[in-house]
């Protein structure tokens, strides 16, 4: 399966995660290779389906997951070159796959990493080929089935996996799901207070990006039990500091380095502790309220998320989630730095972690 034209290119990624990530691109193309042609072999309308997640999937991504996962698995003293890091890394990768295209039909998402999203992709087929029924219907079910899939990859790659490491793997997977629906249910609610909004964070991103991969790399090494809390001290509030990143690119980010619109959480409404920080910091009754209470609004305009934007950024809100950032980095540097892994590792993961909190994408 061959790359993707016009798919928009990303920053290098730093040395600490390209220290896995070629070897999990490869296992990735050579999965969905093999699946590309055993599916379309039956019948040859299932390609469609594969080349797409083959898209998503090898069209761009930090890798991080698969880095966490390494560097855990590194420093708990295992042999890096066994290859288990490898395929978990691309676990994770499927995983995320399976997460994003199902969060982009949940919030109706017409972008993802600079090119159309699977679901708007898929309605444009129905489109075109002038079917039956309804192209969104049919595009938002494409996209579910198509991350399904991409689900059930992820956990076949663990397959002989230690019986720690699975139960880390399902207790991920549960915590995914469960931040997710806090976020759709504080989407559709509105006025999510800071402390819903910091769980929100935490569970639906924060733990499966880093805490979660860390302990996963211990398991698989043997360790969990005896580097859990050390992993968990690090883990937990880079994690936060990663989705707190994430609200400000969201809020803020150039279009052009992040693939997504300019303003997408504001327009979808996103309960995200910096908008939760406005809100306490905005007098009711006043024009800043009154704004406030606009973000998710459908037909919220361009000359809007401007205005939520200075919002943000006259209400301290923005500065505010700068500030944690950088606290919530620095308590996890400081966490590394006596944990008893192996100093390539420690040196590895401060890096991450300041990667984590500077990216722009």
């Amino acid at each position: 399966m061959t790359d993707t034209p016009g798919l928009p290119s990303s920053a290098p990624l730093p040395p600490e995660i390209r220290a896995i990530s070629d070897a999990v691109e490869v296992r990735l193309r050579a999965v969905i290779d093999e699946e590309a042609e055993r599916w379309s072999a039956i019948d040859p309308d299932l390609e469609a389906p594969m080349r797409s997640l083959g898209r998503l999937v090898l069209g761009g991504g930090k890798r991080l997951r698969p880095a966490f996962c390494h560097w855990a698995y590194v420093g708990a003293g295992a042999d890096p070159s066994s290859g288990a890091t490898v395929d978990a890394g691309a676990a994770f990768e499927l995983l995320h796959a399976f997460a994003l295209m199902h969060d982009d039909v949940m919030d109706g998402s017409a972008t993802r990493r600079g090119i159309p999203t699977i679901h708007v992709e898929f309605t444009g087929e129905h489109r075109r080929g002038a079917w039956r029924g309804e192209g969104r219907r049919f595009g938002e079910g494409v996209a579910i089935l198509v991350g399904d899939l991409a689900g059930v990859y992820a956990d076949r790659l663990l397959d002989g996996a230690p019986p720690d490491a699975r139960r880390v793997w399902d207790e991920l997977k549960i915590e995914l799901n469960v931040g997710q629906y806090l976020d759709v249910l504080g989407t559709a609610r509105g006025g999510t207070d800071l402390a819903t909004a910091r769980r929100i964070a935490r569970y639906k991103s924060g733990k499966y990006t880093i805490e979660r991969p860390l302990h996963l790399g211990a398991a698989l090494a043997g360790r969990l039990d005896e580097l859990r809390p050390a992993f968990s001290a690090y883990g937990d509030p880079l994690g936060e500091a990663f989705q707190l990143r994430d609200d400000v690119l969201g809020s803020f980010g150039d279009a052009a380095i992040t693939g997504k619109p300019v303003g997408e959480d504001l327009r979808e409404g996103k309960p995200t502790p910096m908008l939760a920080i406005a809100v306490e910091r905005t007098k009711a009754g006043s024009p800043g309220a009154a704004l406030l209470a606009r973000v998710g609004a459908p037909d919220l305009t361009d000359e809007e998320i401007d205005e939520l934007q200075s919002l943000l950024e006259t209400s301290g809100a923005r500065q505010r989630a700068e500030l944690t950032i950088q606290a919530l980095t620095e308590q996890a540097i400081t966490a590394i730095g006596t944990a008893p892994v192996t100093a390539e590792a420690r040196s590895a993961l401060v890096a991450l972690a300041r990667y984590v909190a500077a990216r722009e994408h």
